[in-house]
């Protein structure tokens, strides 16, 4: 399964953070444990019950959910979950060292090192723009971000996603119309810092960054396109984002 935002188990979590925010953390943590009454499939699952173990008093209560968390990821054959496992492993190794259970404790440790290394995504791969380009040409670092026009950006970036590229495209700079085009990457990549692990655990939204161009072997026409209400609340949310770009 794909992230998606507009997924009703998604959507109850991304309420539950914003309830966070505004500092009514027994509001929140009802909306996560009705995302999680309301999973039906094991990406759902796994995603609500990782924030339902972060509203856990008891560690013991907190591990079980975690592992709960876990057992659900571990189900689903996709990257999206996979990318998390340096997260869940971290936190449970820390809850068997509160309980004083060093031995699992350095066991989980060894699994969250064990995942933390390069993205393992083999894609394919995307990236929205509005620029008229060709197979052929490289996608280089060095232009102005999309969300800040006076910060030069020191890589390029993109997704294994289509919807999420499609996303970009309708967000960039520009006047002309949205393109999504299937690129390669020439040089090595990373998990991009901006998204990994700083709303939902992981890279769910699977984006990438490299310094390396991106090589453009072709075009995508179908992918998801957001209603002009959807874009504006993107753009709004763009807008009102306080968060520092990592470059």
């Amino acid at each position: 399964m794909e992230f998606n935002p507009n997924n009703k188990v998604i959507k109850f979590c991304i309420q539950g953070m914003a309830t966070e925010e505004q500092g009514k953390p027994d509001e929140a943590s009802k909306l996560f444990l009705q995302a999680w009454n309301e999973a039906t499939d094991d990406f759902e699952k796994y995603i609500a019950a990782y924030y339902v173990a972060r509203h856990q008093e008891n560690v013991t209560d907190k591990l079980k959910w975690l592992e709960t968390a876990l057992q659900f990821a571990l189900k689903v054959n996709s990257e999206a979950a996979v990318s998390a496992f340096p997260n869940l492993y971290s936190n449970i190794a820390k809850c068997y060292e509160d309980l004083g259970d060093l031995e699992n404790s350095k066991k989980n440790h060894e699994l969250a090192n064990s995942y933390a290394d390069k993205p393992s995504d083999n894609g394919p791969f995307y990236h929205g723009t509005k620029a008229d380009l060709q197979i052929g040409d490289l996608l280089t670092a060095g232009g102005s971000s999309n969300y800040k026009t006076d910060l030069v950006m020191n890589h390029i970036y993109f997704t294994a996603l289509a919807n999420g590229a499609g996303l970009a495209a309708a967000l960039a700079k520009g006047e002309g119309s949205e393109r999504v085009y299937i690129v390669e990457p020439t040089g090595s990549f990373e998990n991009d810092p901006n998204v990994t692990d700083k709303k939902f655990p992981g890279n769910p939204t699977r984006s990438y960054r490299s310094q390396a161009p991106l090589k453009i072997v072709g075009e995508l026409t179908d992918w998801a396109r957001q209603t002009p209400e959807q874009l504006q609340q993107w753009q709004e949310k763009l807008a009102n984002s306080k968060g520092e770009i990592i470059n």
